[in-house]
């Protein structure tokens, strides 16, 4: 898939992977419908893009929003004329157990994590049939191929997405519109320091939690979004990012009910 003049709409562009994968895109000569609810890490994403001589528009969503998820095709047709990847990044983090878990965190979770990734393909799908090729990318996790306690509700979120992919890249097969997703490893983004954490824990644990999940967190945003952009180049079904997701793949598909037994010597157990 060649990325020059191709419009991309990419939703948690404020920062982190959303970031790097804007300005990977730009480098190609793709143009961008950036989303975020952080409207000035949107900003400072579009200006930086802008920088590399493509039209950046800027859109503050909140893919939890079913109305504006809706009015975004209509707000970004008339910004570029056309849409021909959509990717699905943005998402949220919440540490705890399944009783720890209050059930408004675990919704907010969902809602954004999973319930968003299938608005935004609804709503754009329809745009992305009318190209001659197209692509969804759906950003799913090292949580989505494997599952530690102390992260249910992100689990949960991430093999939804898994499962929503893959189910929808077989009912998609002969259009065209193609469906990749995509499970990061440790990459390094301010995903655990913003990660909601269950009340009861104290401040000593929460943080001692969140420095044993960041030093898992080696690879920069900018290898990862390459690694990505490859990816949706050579139009490929699954992505792996970073050896610790290649790992766990093969693990899971070798110990598929006892892998934590190896993992979890070495794996922190909640943030």
């Amino acid at each position: 898939m060649n990325l020059n003049d191709r419009v991309a709409v990419l939703t948690g562009a404020g920062g982190g992977i959303g970031r790097a994968l804007a300005l990977c895109l730009a480098r190609r000569g793709c143009r961008l419908a950036l989303a975020d609810i952080d409207e000035s890490g949107l900003a400072e994403t579009a200006e930086l893009a802008g920088r590399l001589g493509v039209c950046a528009s800027q859109h503050v969503l909140d893919v939890a929003s079913r109305a504006a998820v809706a009015a975004l095709p209509e707000q970004v047709l008339h910004a570029h004329g056309q849409v021909d990847l959509l990717i699905n990044n943005a998402g949220v983090a919440l540490g705890g157990t399944f009783d720890e878990v209050s059930e408004a965190d675990f919704d907010w979770l969902m809602a954004i994590n999973f319930e968003g990734v299938v608005r935004m393909t609804r709503a754009f799908l329809p745009v992305l049939r009318k190209r001659e090729r197209s692509r969804i990318v759906n950003l799913s996790s090292i949580f989505g191929l494997i599952a530690p306690p102390g992260q249910v509700a992100y689990c949960a979120s991430k093999f939804a997405v898994r499962g929503f992919s893959n189910a929808l890249r077989h009912e998609l097969a002969g259009t065209p519109v193609g469906v990749t997703v995509v499970h990061p490893g440790g990459v390094a983004t301010a995903i655990a320091r913003n990660a909601r954490v269950p009340d009861n824990r104290s401040e000593e644990d929460v943080q001692r939690g969140r420095a044993e999940f960041e030093r898992l967190l080696r690879m920069s945003p900018e290898k990862a979004a390459e690694l990505i952009v490859r990816g949706v180049e050579m139009e490929r079904s699954r992505v792996l990012i970073g050896l610790d997701a290649v790992i766990s793949s093969w693990l899971e598909r070798l110990m598929p009910t006892s892998y934590w037994r190896l993992i979890g010597r070495v794996a922190p157990t909640h943030l």
